[in-house]
Formats: structure tokens, C-alpha cells, sequence
């Protein structure tokens, strides 16, 4: 099992997100037991290339401070929605041998959404936290309708197992 972290990066990590207070105690509590279980927890930046918010020399791009990644963390950069097209991650995953990811972080539309589907495909059973990822509002949905769309609807039974706290806690013991 490996806890991602996908793209809780100081640009983006603020209080416009959906329960953003459920979001950063749930990802601090989740990173606390993986550090104290000897879990792996790898980290996810998104680049929007030269010019933009997210990219490599802004303060912005770092991983957001409440989640702060240990030295001996890995941190993996992508340029698209998915983490295993060009990144590396993928290839360190199969060569690990890893087969279980726990996923939280940004935005639950956009690269969570991604992450766990191309999971999926590549044979990983992605798991999902509650209160684990989270996203702005848009023109068609709230934050909160996004969240309920794809945690209770889109990814259960098809691409990832959505469970409690308590019970990602479980698994990463």
C-alpha cells in the first residue's frame, strides 16, 4: 500500500475549497499513521508549464505546508491530469511491485478523478478516503455537488473502494 498525495500544493490548498477544514485534518491524520506505520506516502505536483500559478520556481508550486513531505518522501512531477503518463510514477510503482494505492488531494474533478481512473486500468486498487479530496465550485456544480458526484457515484464499484476514515486508518495498519 503507498498513500498519493495528488497536487496539495500551496497555490491551490485554501479555504474556497469544499470542507476544506475536513479536507486538511483528514490528509494530516492520514499521513500521520502511514509515517507511523511505515507506509509510503508519495507526493504529486501539477506544472502548468512557464507563466502559470502551478509551475517549478513558484512558491505556489510546493506541496502545501500543512502537508509538508519528510526528506525521504518521494515527490513525482506531472504536466497532465494523470500522474502515471510521464511522471515516473508508474514505472517506480511496478517496479515496487505495488498493487493497493490510497489516493487524497486535488481537485476531486480534475486530477483525482484522473488518478483513480488510470489507476484502475493499470491494475492498481485504488481506495479513497471520505473527506480525502475536495474541489472549487464551477459553472455546472457546487464543490459539494462534485464531491457527492464522483466519492458516492462515479468511483464506487466501478473504478475505486470509497471508505470511512476509521477505515482507511484500518488499512494503512
Amino acid at each position: 500500500m503507498v498513500l498519493l498525495v495528488i497536487d496539495a500544493q500551496q497555490g491551490i490548498c485554501n479555504e474556497k475549497l469544499y470542507r476544506f477544514d475536513a479536507f486538511v485534518s483528514t490528509v494530516q491524520t492520514l499521513l500521520s499513521c502511514a509515517r507511523e506505520k511505515d507506509v509510503e506516502v508519495i507526493f504529486v505536483r501539477h506544472d502548468d508549464g512557464a507563466g502559470q500559478l502551478l509551475t517549478k520556481g513558484n512558491a505556489a508550486f510546493e506541496i502545501f505546508d500543512a502537508f509538508a513531505p519528510l526528506p525521504s518522501e518521494k515527490i513525482f512531477d506531472k504536466k497532465v491530469n494523470s500522474p502515471f503518463r510521464d511522471s515516473g510514477l508508474l514505472e517506480y510503482l511496478q517496479e515496487k511491485g505495488e498493487k493497493q494505492l490510497m489516493v487524497v488531494g486535488l481537485q476531486t474533478d480534475y486530477c483525482m478523478d484522473a488518478t483513480i481512473k488510470c489507476g484502475f486500468e493499470h491494475g492498481f486498487r485504488m481506495i479513497v478516503p471520505e473527506d480525502g479530496n475536495t474541489t472549487f465550485d464551477n459553472t455546472f456544480m457546487t464543490g459539494e455537488q462534485t464531491y457527492a458526484y464522483y466519492n458516492r457515484f462515479m468511483w464506487p464499484k466501478r473504478y475505486a473502494t470509497c471508505v470511512s476514515l476509521n477505515e482507511a486508518l484500518y488499512m494503512l495498519k
